[in-house]
Protein backbone atom coordinates (compact mmCIF):
# COMPACT_ATOMS: atom_id res chain seq x y z
CA UNK A 1 0.00 0.00 0.00
CA UNK A 2 1.28 3.52 -1.23
CA UNK A 3 1.38 5.68 1.93
CA UNK A 4 -0.63 9.17 1.30
CA UNK A 5 1.21 12.27 1.18
CA UNK A 6 -1.06 15.45 2.80
CA UNK A 7 1.63 18.03 1.54
CA UNK A 8 3.41 18.92 -0.83
CA UNK A 9 7.30 19.53 -1.38
CA UNK A 10 6.85 23.01 -2.42
CA UNK A 11 4.30 23.95 0.57
CA UNK A 12 5.88 21.84 3.02
CA UNK A 13 9.16 23.96 2.99
CA UNK A 14 6.82 27.13 2.80
CA UNK A 15 5.03 26.16 6.19
CA UNK A 16 8.49 25.47 7.38
CA UNK A 17 9.35 29.34 7.04
CA UNK A 18 6.21 30.41 8.45
CA UNK A 19 6.62 27.98 11.41
CA UNK A 20 10.23 29.86 12.31
CA UNK A 21 8.92 33.31 11.57
CA UNK A 22 6.57 33.02 14.51
CA UNK A 23 9.12 32.00 16.80
CA UNK A 24 8.16 34.96 19.03
CA UNK A 25 4.66 34.33 19.62
CA UNK A 26 6.02 30.06 20.92
CA UNK A 27 7.79 31.98 23.40
CA UNK A 28 4.65 34.13 24.55
CA UNK A 29 1.64 31.92 24.31
CA UNK A 30 1.44 27.93 24.53
CA UNK A 31 1.67 27.42 21.54
CA UNK A 32 3.81 26.13 18.96
CA UNK A 33 3.86 25.08 15.38
CA UNK A 34 5.95 21.53 14.31
CA UNK A 35 6.27 19.62 11.18
CA UNK A 36 4.15 16.14 10.89
CA UNK A 37 6.07 15.14 7.65
CA UNK A 38 4.10 13.58 5.22
CA UNK A 39 0.82 15.63 6.93
CA UNK A 40 1.61 18.98 6.87
CA UNK A 41 2.33 21.12 10.01
CA UNK A 42 0.33 20.84 12.86
CA UNK A 43 -0.47 23.43 15.63
CA UNK A 44 -0.33 22.48 19.13
CA UNK A 45 -1.62 24.57 21.73
CA UNK A 46 -2.93 24.70 25.19
CA UNK A 47 -0.55 22.80 27.07
CA UNK A 48 -2.11 20.71 30.31
CA UNK A 49 0.30 18.61 31.88
CA UNK A 50 0.47 15.60 32.08
CA UNK A 51 -2.12 15.24 29.32
CA UNK A 52 -0.13 17.73 26.93
CA UNK A 53 -1.78 20.14 24.06
CA UNK A 54 -5.93 20.10 23.87
CA UNK A 55 -5.69 21.76 20.58
CA UNK A 56 -4.12 20.37 17.49
CA UNK A 57 -4.47 22.19 13.90
CA UNK A 58 -3.35 20.69 10.76
CA UNK A 59 -1.87 23.05 7.88
CA UNK A 60 -1.12 21.87 4.37
CA UNK A 61 -1.29 25.32 3.16
CA UNK A 62 1.37 27.89 4.05
CA UNK A 63 -0.70 31.27 3.53
CA UNK A 64 -3.31 29.98 5.96
CA UNK A 65 -0.49 28.88 8.30
CA UNK A 66 0.34 32.14 7.73
CA UNK A 67 -3.08 33.83 8.73
CA UNK A 68 -4.09 31.77 11.75
CA UNK A 69 -0.71 32.48 13.33
CA UNK A 70 -0.59 35.96 12.63
CA UNK A 71 -4.03 36.32 14.36
CA UNK A 72 -2.66 34.37 17.45
CA UNK A 73 -0.07 36.30 17.75
CA UNK A 74 -1.99 39.49 17.46
CA UNK A 75 -4.50 38.19 19.89
CA UNK A 76 -2.06 37.57 22.13
CA UNK A 77 -0.31 40.79 22.28
CA UNK A 78 -3.82 42.52 22.47
CA UNK A 79 -4.84 40.01 25.74
CA UNK A 80 -1.50 41.61 27.28
CA UNK A 81 -2.33 45.04 26.68
CA UNK A 82 -5.57 44.54 28.09
CA UNK A 83 -5.10 41.92 30.80
CA UNK A 84 -6.77 43.04 34.13
CA UNK A 85 -8.61 45.63 32.46
CA UNK A 86 -12.40 46.26 31.35
CA UNK A 87 -11.28 46.41 27.72
CA UNK A 88 -11.39 43.04 27.41
CA UNK A 89 -15.20 43.32 27.51
CA UNK A 90 -15.17 44.50 24.23
CA UNK A 91 -13.05 41.35 22.77
CA UNK A 92 -10.06 41.56 21.05
CA UNK A 93 -11.48 44.38 18.31
CA UNK A 94 -12.67 46.39 21.36
CA UNK A 95 -8.86 46.44 22.58
CA UNK A 96 -7.81 47.26 19.47
CA UNK A 97 -9.97 50.15 18.54
CA UNK A 98 -9.35 51.22 22.09
CA UNK A 99 -5.04 51.74 20.98
CA UNK A 100 -3.91 55.35 19.95
CA UNK A 101 -3.37 55.14 15.82
CA UNK A 102 0.61 54.68 16.52
CA UNK A 103 -0.08 51.72 18.58
CA UNK A 104 -2.45 50.04 16.30
CA UNK A 105 -0.01 50.93 13.49
CA UNK A 106 2.66 49.36 15.28
CA UNK A 107 1.08 46.03 15.36
CA UNK A 108 -0.40 45.91 11.90
CA UNK A 109 3.24 46.63 11.02
CA UNK A 110 4.42 43.54 12.33
CA UNK A 111 2.38 41.64 9.85
CA UNK A 112 4.59 42.59 7.24
CA UNK A 113 7.36 42.03 9.40
CA UNK A 114 6.73 38.44 9.85
CA UNK A 115 4.84 37.86 6.19
CA UNK A 116 8.74 39.25 5.33
CA UNK A 117 10.17 36.54 7.01
CA UNK A 118 7.74 33.71 6.03
CA UNK A 119 8.17 34.40 2.67
CA UNK A 120 4.48 35.09 2.22
CA UNK A 121 3.34 38.04 -0.42
CA UNK A 122 0.76 40.63 1.43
Amino acid sequence: MEKQVYITEEEWAKCQKVADAFVELYEIENILAVDAGRYGYVKLQYYKPPHGFEDAVIFTDSRDMFEDLWQEWLNTKLYMLAKGTPLMEGGYEGVFKSLTKEKQSELIERRADFAQKAGIAL
